[in-house]
């Protein structure tokens, strides 16, 4: 065998978890590059996403659908406040807690993140087929799920 060789062992390159290990690895490096590109972070494109999809929400329940620390959602939260990609109030119902909004620099903010996160996937499966994408990200899907409702977490 050359030292010099890098090839993985065919123990790994046939085993289904080092195989998802790795293209999440080159998924999120892709993602990382597209977002870098566009003066964001990954956790921009959740964050906006989800305002944009669930309305006004607690930044604890933010947090909950980005699947974020709330510590990070914090910073987070200001740093887009701060772009003005969003608003954050008092919550009339209880003053202790911000409710967050996304503003319309927020949503078009959003629309350019996700031109950026469609590169980045065209990157990462740019050796399949169409309909093959398809049938991969279904068939992922179907594996989170069932270990995201195995675990009590709903969809992940």
């Amino acid at each position: 065998m050359d030292p010099s060789d890098d090839t993985p062992p065919a123990a790994l390159r046939s085993s289904p978890s080092w195989l998802v290990g790795q293209a999440g690895m080159y998924a999120q490096r892709l993602l990382n590059e597209r977002m870098a590109s566009g003066a964001a972070h990954r956790h921009h494109l959740s964050t906006l996403a989800a305002l944009d999809e669930y309305g006004p929400v607690s930044q604890a329940s933010l947090g909950r659908h980005c699947h974020l620390d709330r510590s990070d959602v914090a910073a987070l939260v200001g740093d887009l406040e701060e772009a003005g990609c969003l608003a954050r109030e008092p919550d009339p119902a209880d003053r202790r807690r911000n409710v967050v909004t996304i503003t319309p620099d927020g949503a078009a903010r959003l629309a350019q993140l996700r031109l950026l996160a469609s590169a980045a996937r065209d990157d990462l499966l740019e050796p399949l087929a169409a309909a093959e994408r398809t049938q991969l990200i279904a068939l992922v899907e179907r594996v989170v799920e069932h270990h995201a409702d195995r675990r009590g977490q709903g969809w992940a």
